[in-house]
Order: structure tokens, then sequence, then C-alpha cells
């Protein structure tokens, strides 16, 4: 892992493909207890979530169906504040049990305006999962119910999360140096 130049910005290696896989591995661990045989509707936030949505939906085992919406809160390495509805949910889910999946959770904008959206819908269940959870940024009260690695408020690229569209590719998360 070497030092990667996205745009303007110089990121180096954090956390590596291994460390993800392992972390998403525990996290669908404690999914897979809690939806067993419930036919569970994961709902990705793209774009960002595309690379957890499949690995997290490739080790589950059971019935589970798949969608996605599109949502949009950041320009460069910083979050407007506002959250955008870019793309609706397409998928049926009153009475089902739903889990958002994220690539990151940070303020909680983009959480809180998605489970109001969602339960306009009246589904049974709604919990959260993510990959990368901001603790300290946090500012919402909705519970993170599955986090697979809790970080810092450093800006992150690598695993489906980008800067400025570039570096979605990357199989290991970096960290933008200063």
């Amino acid at each position: 892992m070497a030092i990667v130049q996205l745009h303007d910005k110089k990121f180096k290696p954090f956390i590596t493909e291994k460390e993800i896989h392992s972390a998403v591995l525990k996290m669908v661990d404690k999914i897979q207890s809690d939806y067993e045989g419930m036919n569970p509707v994961f709902i990705g936030v793209l774009n960002g979530s595309f690379i957890i949505v499949a690995d997290l939906v490739r080790e589950f085992i059971g019935d589970c169906e798949v969608s996605f919406v599109k949502m949009a809160s950041y320009e460069g390495t910083n979050t407007t504040g506002v959250v955008n509805e870019l793309i609706g949910l397409n998928h049926t889910i009153e009475n089902r049990h739903v889990v958002i999946i994220e690539d990151i959770v940070d303020s909680g904008n983009t959480i809180e305006k998605l489970v109001e959206l969602i339960g306009k819908d009246k589904p049974a269940s709604v919990k959260i999962a993510t990959l990368l959870f901001k603790p300290r940024a946090y500012q919402k009260t909705i519970p993170v119910d599955y986090v697979a690695i809790e970080v810092g408020n450093e800006f992150l690229v690598g695993y489906g999360l980008d800067y400025d569209g570039l570096g979605r590719n990357l199989k290991d998360i970096y960290i933008i140096t200063e």
C-alpha cells in the first residue's frame, strides 16, 4: 500500500482490505443472527455503499432482497449539511424488516432523512448498518445498530468512499494526509 493522489489531495494507507473483510464478517454474523429466516430487505445508500452491500449480501445466509437509494450530502471533503434524495426507493417495504446499509456514518444527517422517508412506507422494523462509523461526529439519536469499524473524524477514501468521484475502487481504505 502506497500513497495515492486523487485530484489535489494525497492519501496514505489506513485500513487494509484484510482488516475490512474481517470486520465485515463480524458485522454480518450479528445481522445474520438477528434476521435468520426473516427475508430482510437490505437498502444500500449509493454511491458509496455498493461495495459493502455486495460483500454483506454475499455473506448473508438465507433469503434477502436488495434495493438502493441515492442520497447526497458531500461536496469535496466536507458535508454540506443538506441531504438530497437523488433516486428514491423502488421496492415495497411495508411490513418488511429493513436494514439500511451505509459506507460511512458521520453527522447522521443522511440516516435521519432516510429513516424518515422509509418510515412513511410502514416497515416492520428499520436498523442501520455501516462499514465505518464516526462516533465523535454523530449528532443524531437514531441508533447505529451494526458497525464494522469505528474511526475518527478524518476524511477517508477507498472501498466505495470517494473524493470528488475518485478512489471508490481502492481495495483498502486511505486517510487524507495534511
